[in-house]
């Protein structure tokens, strides 16, 4: 028979076998089609980027660098950026100049005033009991829904509204087209490394698993082959036989995989990870990946059946394993290891903000050491199991099992140990880059929890602002100031003189305020201070430039100056942090002591202190800011800074390791059960002769646990030796050695939960009819 007739021959045997070959051909499948579907997942992420990032600049509305004329298809906007229960909340106040306004994308007209357009997830959550108090902060009547054109995401917060109010004058800015706006900064060179390591963390377990399933039910297949060697084949016709029986289980498993991605993705848009999730559509793999995946998988499963024959005799009356009388060489199974870390070690180093990344170094380096921890592997069980000794008798028949054949429990925690390692790496980086993307601030959140700025044309408003936060459900106290800039009477009297004319700020604030601004030695409504910050003399000299107590200072325009007295006994205080870190020179004034309308123009600032103990604090402040200015911006304090290209990035890295470490938990159920089904009759015959059920079903926890402990302690030590070498890549130094601690933890949590949810098919198989034959 030829070679091409012996393959076909193997195709046959997978689908006309009987029941058993459809079971281990079903297990095949099912196990490559978990690890396609993923594999096409993580080829359709350019895309989806891509897609979203299109969408995103498309409808992107940023001012205007020269002013806009009014014409017959412009219109103002304002922007009102907010968040509820943790989730942003993007919308527009729009209002248009013309009859024939442009159109933000997704959308068939502009709101009329009073009414909105809304994204469908923000309409869900606006009819829901959750959206009560988020209803009171948009008080517009709902017209229609933003079109998947006009949004990021299918759960995107997003909105237009209808304004009649908007002026160049209330800070609104006139445009006549969408889009067009700055693009994203490129990502740091630290920031490329950890996307390219992320890559390679994910998929290589996922790959790596391909490879183990498509040798599920390996003992029964040999035994079928050693029939077939009783009736004439030769050893070369076996393994083509083999050969085909994989390729079909792998083309099977393509298949099924495809089906599971098309069929996954439909129900993608309700799924919400770490704040991200994609359109369906988004998820469309690229035509190059997807074909190589096709391709790839049925070849792959070919080789590795082929290599897998290579230590197995295929004789007429059984099967020998060179395993079982050879021990596995050391010498060669360190070198992938070593050489991946040889690799990264003598890469360019890639320090600096304009640091050019060869992606190539680094991707094949990660793979070297993390393949390399699968050669490794194997030896390392065997070299250990071949050692132990005595012990319970649930230990001692996990050995004996063991050390008959180490190389499936090898094989089925490869994943989970490359997994753990690229883990490890990863939390290595992290760490390594926390403090440049993690800026730790001077703001104090014990303090004040919320920042609000506001311009607003006279200090009478903003004084009404204050007391309305003040008046606001669950605030605890605000630190309220009205800021007006404020120079030296005359004007400058020579419009060439060199340097600006001195210039200093008046805050106007109750004692209670002042005295979180500087250190007041007293303080009753009325009371006047200088204020200098310490180690600043010029910035105080400035100051004292400006005005002296006694002196005369213009707190209104240079074209209409109002003239104010500093009172004489106006002691000189300094200042101390406020809330927000910041110090402040100038002059504080109570309110008693100036009154608001000689202010002309006023910024108020407010620092928002709430109190806990009652729900939705947070939101109720949002929703007085909502109705002062609809525009109106509401910052939280925090003592870190996170950037938001690394908390992107973060997020969904920890989004793909959610997905592989859940492959990785049903491919390893799959390939226990497989193992189970391979003993059925061995533990038929234990439970004939007596064997106690708890004892084999902690013996099966001994056959997974020491592979398991074993795997993991090798994944450790490749996962620091990856880290390191990626840190000293990019010119960063150790900082976190014990990050593995928590990720080992897991990793042993997720073998526990497969074994146990091993134990039912466990006590199936343990009955004595399993020792009937044909």
């Amino acid at each position: 028979m030829s070679r091409t007739g012996d393959l076909a021959l193997g195709v046959r045997f997978a689908v006309t076998g009987g029941r058993e070959t459809w079971v281990r051909t079903t297990l095949t499948a099912v196990g490559v089609a978990l690890g396609v579907a993923l594999l096409l997942a993580a080829s359709s992420l350019p895309n989806a980027v891509s897609t979203q990032s299109a969408r995103e600049h498309a409808r992107t509305l940023s001012a205007p660098t020269k002013p806009v004329p009014r014409g017959d298809t412009t219109l103002l906007y304002g922007h009102a950026e907010s968040e509820y229960h943790g989730e942003a909340l993007n919308g527009y106040l729009l209002r248009a100049d013309g009859g024939h306004p442009i159109l933000p994308p997704g959308t068939a007209a502009i709101p009329a005033p009073g009414t909105m357009l809304v994204s469908p997830a923000l309409k869900d959550l606006l009819d829901s009991g959750d959206g009560k108090l988020l209803r009171e902060r948009l008080p517009y009547r709902i017209t229609g829904t933003i079109g998947r054109s006009g949004l990021s995401d299918p759960g995107e917060l997003y909105y237009y509204a209808g304004s009649s109010t908007l002026t160049t004058h209330t800070g609104a800015h006139r445009i006549a087209h969408f889009g067009g706006g700055p693009l994203s900064p490129p990502l740091s060179p630290q920031l490329v490394v950890l996307t390219i390591l992320g890559c390679v963390v994910l998929l290589t377990p996922v790959a790596i698993f391909i490879a183990t399933a498509v040798r599920f039910g390996g003992d029964r297949r040999d035994r079928r082959l050693a029939s077939l060697r009783l009736v004439g084949a030769d050893v070369r016709m076996t393994r083509r036989i083999a050969a085909g029986e994989a390729f079909t289980g792998a083309v099977i498993g393509v298949l099924l995989g495809w089906v599971v991605f098309l069929a996954g993705r439909q129900f993608i848009g309700g799924v919400r990870l770490w704040k991200m999730s994609a359109f369906p559509s988004d998820l469309a793999p690229m035509p190059a990946l997807a074909a190589l995946i096709s391709l790839a998988v049925p070849v792959s499963a070919v080789f590795v059946t082929l290599l897998a024959m290579r230590s197995v005799t295929v004789e007429p009356l059984g099967v020998a394993r060179q395993g079982a009388t050879r021990r596995r060489r050391f010498w060669w199974r360190p070198v992938m290891p070593v050489l991946g870390l040889g690799v990264l070690l003598t890469a360019g180093r890639i320090t600096g903000a304009d640091a050019s990344v060869n992606p190539y170094p680094i991707t094949v380096g990660a793979l070297l050491v993390l393949a390399g921890l699968t050669t490794l592997l194997p030896w390392v069980v065997e070299a250990v199991v071949a050692r132990l000794r005595g012990g319970p008798v649930p230990f001692q028949l996990a050995t004996r099992r063991l050390q008959l054949s180490s190389g499936s429990a090898a094989r089925a925690v490869s994943g989970i140990t490359v997994a753990v390692a690229g883990a490890v790496a990863l939390q290595m980086y992290f760490a390594g880059l926390h403090d440049d993307f993690n800026k730790t601030t001077d703001q104090d959140p014990q303090r004040a929890q919320m920042h609000i700025d506001a311009s607003y044309p006279s200090a009478v408003r903003a004084r009404q602002m204050i007391r309305a936060f003040r008046d606001t459900q669950g605030v605890e106290a605000v630190i309220g100031t009205i800021e007006s800039y404020a120079d030296k009477p005359g004007g400058d009297p020579d419009p060439n003189a060199m340097g600006p004319w001195p210039t200093t700020i008046v805050t106007v604030g109750d004692c209670p305020t002042l005295r979180e601004l500087a250190r007041l030695p007293s303080c009753t409504d009325g009371d006047t201070f200088v204020a200098h910050v310490e180690g600043q003399r010029e910035m105080n000299d400035w100051v004292d430039k400006t005005v002296r107590p006694g002196g005369k200072l213009n707190v209104g325009r240079d074209d209409k100056p109002v003239l104010w007295t500093l009172p004489k006994d106006s002691p000189t205080v300094l200042a101390r942090p406020d809330p927000m870190g910041e110090k402040r020179n100038g002059i504080l004034v109570t309110p008693s002591a100036i009154s608001a309308d000689r202010l002309p123009e006023a910024e108020t600032r407010a620092l928002v202190k709430v109190d806990h103990s009652v729900p939705d604090a947070a939101e109720y402040v949002r929703n007085t800011a909502a109705r002062i200015d609809p525009v109106m911006r509401v910052w939280d304090l925090t003592v870190v800074d996170r950037d938001k290209s690394y908390a992107s990035i973060e997020n969904g890295l920890l989004a793909g390791a959610a997905a592989t470490m859940a492959l990785i938990a049903a491919s390893m159920l799959v390939s226990q059960v497989e193992q189970l089904r391979e003993r059925r009759k061995l533990l038929s015959v234990l439970v004939a002769f007596g064997t106690r059920r708890p004892t084999l079903g902690w013996s099966v926890l001994w056959q997974t646990a020491i592979p398991v402990v074993l795997g993991l302690a090798l994944a450790v030590a490749g996962g620091l030796g990856l880290g390191f070498a990626l840190l000293r890549l990019i010119g960063k130094s150790v900082t976190d050695w014990w990050g593995f601690v928590p990720l080992a933890g897991a990793g042993g949590a997720l073998i526990l939960l497969v074994t146990l949810l091993s134990l039912p098919p466990l006590w199936r198989l343990m009955r004595p009819d399993g020792l009937r034959t044909e």
